[in-house]
């Protein structure tokens, strides 16, 4: 049965002892109390599994208040499913210019992704009745990241063409420009008041973004990868941690204030080298990642440790891992979906 599990406060509970208050789950089940620990993590189960996507799901986003989730795929499909009953709600297509990198605009019928057919222009779509409001083009290369801003209508991308433009959805016009010398990923913070900029699989560069043009005020520089490349970045819930993703086998988490490596996170398989998106659990306590044994590998934030490898029932490599922002609910996906929970032996840990 599908139970929807809330978590309240869940920021907050790395600084505090005790647990998490969560809401009853759905269909009039008695509420409980869950505090995620090493020992419960072990213990999530997948409540739902969805394969109607015939190629890869390319990604994952979820609405600000966790309720709805939406994803896209190399079939051009766009998918949209509800967090409260499990259940697959909508779906639409983008068979003219293909789908990727889909996010929610603050407004849960609408939603930007990039181009992976015609050229890389960002595209801004009504879910409710499939039709595009604005075009944002300027991309003259693929687009490799892109982020919402939590708290206005802007948006960032990173491109192959060596370059990262803010946008603002009002406006099909670059707000700004950085030309950076690489490859570029990049990420707003929980706040969305500074963004960082990832470049050439070694540099981390801060951003204000009331200043932006002026450049960055700080700069990390990173030992450079020599086996893998980056592929994304996040910052944990906290704000403390940047995560840098990569096509490799490991995963960098740096302090956002002083970029200082903190830990590696290692241990997972990815033998093609796919760009993997590990997530941060709500808390920023745990990090989750698919691995090519179609195990999902948690890793404690604060030492680096492996937790848990979870078996799981994926036919191939689950790439995407994405953590629900306001629920206890972890997505998985490869070709097929699937959603996770804590299972009862993690409600009685």
């Amino acid at each position: 049965m599908w139970r929807g599990v809330d978590i309240s406060e869940a920021r907050h509970c790395q600084r505090r002892s005790s647990p998490l208050d969560c809401s009853a789950p759905l269909r009039g089940m008695v509420s409980y109390r869950l505090k995620l620990t090493a020992g419960s993590v072990q213990h999530f189960v997948c409540a739902k599994k969805f394969s109607e996507n015939s190629m890869r799901i390319n990604s994952i986003d979820y609405s600000a208040d966790g309720l709805t989730m939406i994803t896209s795929s190399d079939d051009d499909s766009i998918f949209i499913y509800s967090t409260q009953t499990g259940t697959r709600t909508r779906n639409v297509n983008s068979k003219k210019y293909g789908v990727d990198l889909i996010r929610f605009s603050h407004n849960t019928s609408n939603a930007i992704h990039c181009s992976t057919k015609v050229d890389d222009t960002i595209r801004y779509l009504s879910l409710h009745d499939n039709k595009y409001i604005r075009y944002f083009p300027g991309h003259t290369k693929k687009v490799i990241c892109l982020s919402m801003n939590p708290a206005d209508d802007t948006f960032l991308s990173g491109s192959l063409d060596k370059t990262i433009r803010l946008w603002d959805l009002r406006s099909q016009n670059c707000q700004g420009l950085m030309q950076v010398n690489g490859k570029a990923i990049a990420a707003f913070d929980p706040e969305g008041l500074i963004f960082a900029a990832g470049i050439n699989n070694e540099q981390v560069k801060l951003y204000d973004l009331r200043s932006f043009d002026k450049g960055p005020f700080t700069t990390f520089k990173l030992e450079a990868e020599r086996f893998c490349e980056w592929t994304g970045m996040t910052f944990s819930p906290c704000g403390k941690y940047i995560m840098i993703n990569t096509n490799g086998t490991v995963i960098r988490l740096i302090d956002a204030f002083s970029g200082n490596l903190k830990v590696t996170f290692e241990g997972h398989r990815n033998d093609q080298q796919e760009s993997l998106e590990a997530s941060f659990s709500p808390d920023s306590q745990f990090v989750f990642c698919g691995s090519s044994d179609r195990t999902i590998h948690v890793w404690c934030t604060e030492t680096g440790k492996r937790v848990a490898a979870i078996e799981t029932e994926h036919d191939s490599h689950p790439r995407i891992v994405s953590w629900n922002p306001k629920h206890f609910m972890v997505a998985s996906a490869c070709t097929k979906l699937c959603f996770w929970i804590p299972g009862d032996r993690a409600i009685e840990n």
